[in-house]
């Protein structure tokens, strides 16, 4: 699991993510399987934005802008996280093929950019919450993610 930064999430408990439970649920995983690896990755907060921006993009999301349009907004791409400090510590470990546990599309890109197979995407799909609910859909509609039924069907 390559797991980004989200202080409000993992550390404060947000629950206008997901990233929290899907923390707790790759570190459950982990601990069951026969082998694994959790990189938590600083830097990562926002997709890349940092803290500051990415309260400045809730504020964004608050007034009726998604999670991408907030971004665009602010001037930032819409993921700006740079995967180059992951690459080399996989490497350092030995990893040359993996199963990658992400519900992001971009992120198994990412990775085979740097180098390494990705044999399996594996899913940390956490049912939606009413304060997370649009901000998944847009991660669903708008960046491709693969989440639990119930964002889709929440959302039709």
């Amino acid at each position: 699991r390559l797991h980004s930064e989200c202080v409000t999430g993992d550390a404060l408990g947000s629950l206008r993510c997901d990233c929290g439970a899907q923390l707790q649920e790759a570190l459950a995983r982990i601990g069951a399987a026969e082998a694994g690896v959790l990189l938590y990755l600083r830097g990562h907060e926002g997709r890349g934005i940092g803290l500051a921006n990415k309260i400045r993009a809730y504020a964004l999301q608050d007034r009726g802008l998604d999670t991408v349009d907030a971004n665009h907004r602010l001037g930032f791409e819409t993921d700006a996280r740079d995967w180059t400090a992951a690459g080399a510590i996989l490497r350092a470990l030995g990893v040359r093929t993996l199963d990658l546990m992400t519900n992001n599309p971009a992120k198994v890109v990412a990775v085979e950019r740097h180098g390494f197979a990705v044999r399996n995407r594996v899913a940390v799909a956490i049912p939606p919450n009413p304060f997370n609910r649009a901000y998944l859909d847009a991660k669903r509609t708008r960046m491709g993610h693969q989440l639990c039924a119930a964002v889709s069907e929440a959302a039709e």
